[in-house]
Formats: C-alpha cells, structure tokens, sequence
C-alpha cells in the first residue's frame, strides 16, 4: 500500500469516527428530585453508566410529592415522572398519555411504608384508625391509597380517616407535636422513618405490605411523545437505571455512601443515607403485571375508571411497545 493510500484511508477512517460521534444524539433530561431520596437514574449517572451514551440530565427542583412530578409532566416542564402507581394510573385515565417505564420502589418484607404512633397511644389497629388523621406526603399518591385499601379490608368506609399532608422533613415533628395522630412514612422515606426510630418513642401500627403484599409501590414515568421522538435515549434511560437498581441491591454500602454525597451536594443531611433499606424493587428492576393490575382493579371498584379502559401492556415500558399509542 503507497503512503497515498494510507493517507486516504486514514482521512476516511477519521471522517468515519467524526462522522459517528456527531450522529450520537444529545438528550438532557429534566426532573424533579425528592428530599431525601435518591432515584434510580441519579444513582447510574453517579455510577457512570450514562457517560458516552449522549444521555444527561438536570435537576429543576423538588417535588412535594407523585402528583406535582405528574403534573409537571404533563405540562413538559420536565422529561422524567415519578409517582405512586394508583396516580400514575389516574393521570393516564385522566387523559395523560404516559408510559411506565419501570418501577421506582417497590415493597416487601424490607422496604415499606409504616404507620407509626406515639407509644402510649391508644391505636392498635387498622380498625382504629377511622376518625383519626393521618400524616401523608400528598393526597391521592401512595398512602392516600394504602389508607383507603386498609380501612376497605377492615370493611369501613374508605374515607373514615382524614389524610393530612405534611412534607417527608416535618413528619417526626408532627406527630411528637400532636398534631397529628399516626404518621405514615413511606417507602420511599425510610431515611426518615430511620431517623424517627432512633429518637424512640414511636411504635408501628402497620404497614403497607399488610394490605397490599409485595408489589411495586410507584413508577418512573415517561411521556410517551417523548419515546417516539427519542426511543435510543428513552431504552437507555430505561437500562442503566434498572442496572443502579440491580446495583443498590448487591452494594448496599457503597449505595449508601454514593447516596450520602449526593444528599450533601444537594445541601440536605448527608446522615440519613445511613438509614436508607434499598428500592424494593425484583432483580433486573422488572414490573409485573399484578404492579398495575391490583390498582387496576381497586380503580375499577370505585368507579374512577372504566372496566377495560386501562390495559397493563399498553402502559408498561418496552421498546417494542411505548411507541405505540395507548
């Protein structure tokens, strides 16, 4: 080979490269953080797993809760959603065309949201809690649910107790205070029901894997114009953040401590990491049909959907799937 031709295939090889590099798709993300929490997807960017994939991501805010993140959802404001599966649902009968692209928490014998009380108070039951508030993170997300499905099983009305919203920081303050007369920590908060623990004083009443067994408790969210518009970057998303979940499980020190320098760059306290129990999600971060089939069902029952309207393979996440409409 003349060093002519070299030359020219050097050219061709680097123009190749050039070329390659600048048909990689550049993706920002933007979503909403949770005090005290730590989403899959911010630990994979933590770990690296999004370097070179043209994938990145922003932080705009917090959220009070699932609902403000659906919100801000629906109105573009951000790209990621994060909320109880009972809202997600409720969001996409309402018209959202939302895609659940994989569980953000799940429940089991380690991870669960706890209804707590004072030691000396005089609820010892299920039963015992109609008439009396209860402290939740938003309205019509997780708990509120849990609360509603707890009081059914008990066959109460589902409104028998009064859901009070208080923000995750503020929940051991107001049920010291008397403010309120359970506190419900959820799956997601258990650095702060940690916290609360070890302050003494509290007790459980019961917990969310009572009523419900083990199940995801909510969803990442994706817009599904987003998928059709960015399916790479979405089934990219959607992996490395099942991988952090597969990762959390298998290094739960390390997590903690990835955790912990990330709460302190966010300027919250660095020491609730040490209190976090993990996601609570299957290995490979995987949903199952009963994830979206038991609030299916519970939705259907009071009458805010109809029967068929919501059909689980149309609102999971797959790349084969999410591009089609719902």
């Amino acid at each position: 080979m003349t060093f002519h031709s070299r030359k020219l295939l050097l050219s061709a090889a680097i123009l190749f490269g050039l070329t390659t590099i600048a048909s990689a798709e550049e993706v920002k993300l933007r979503y909403l953080a949770s005090q005290g929490g730590l989403a899959a997807h911010e630990l994979a960017e933590k770990l690296g797993y999004f370097k070179g994939t043209g994938v990145s991501f922003e932080n705009v805010g917090y959220a009070q809760g699932g609902p403000a993140s659906l919100f801000a959802l629906a109105s573009g404001d951000v790209e990621i959603g994060s909320a109880a599966t009972s809202a997600v649902l409720n969001s996409i009968a309402g018209g959202n065309d939302f895609v659940a692209a994989y569980p953000s928490n799940g429940i089991n014998d380690q991870v669960q949201s706890v209804f707590y009380v004072l030691e000396d108070s005089p609820i010892k039951s299920i039963k015992d809690i109609a008439g009396k508030t209860i402290a939740v993170n938003t309205l019509g997300a997780h708990l509120d649910y849990t609360i509603r499905e707890a009081l059914h099983s008990q066959g109460l009305p589902v409104d028998a107790a009064k859901p009070v919203v208080v923000p995750g920081p503020q929940l051991e303050q107001v049920l010291r205070s008397n403010q309120v007369d359970i506190a419900a920590f959820g799956y997601w908060q258990t650095t702060f029901e940690g916290l609360a623990k070890t302050h003494g004083g509290i007790r459980p009443v019961f917990d969310d894997t009572d009523v419900l067994g083990d199940i995801a408790g909510g969803f990442v969210v994706l817009r599904r114009d987003f998928i059709k518009a960015h399916p790479e970057a979405a089934k990219t998303f959607v992996e490395q953040s099942q991988r952090a979940l597969d990762y959390a499980r298998e290094h739960p020190e390390e997590t903690k401590a990835i955790f912990a320098k990330a709460l302190e760059e966010r300027g919250e306290n660095p020491e609730l990491a040490k209190y976090f129990l993990g996601y609570g999600v299957r290995p490979g971060g995987k949903a199952v049909d009963r994830d979206l089939q038991f609030w299916i069902d519970v939705l259907t029952r009071e009458g805010k959907v109809e029967q068929g309207q919501l059909l689980t393979e149309k609102i999971l996440y797959s790349p084969e799937t999410a591009t089609a409409s719902n």
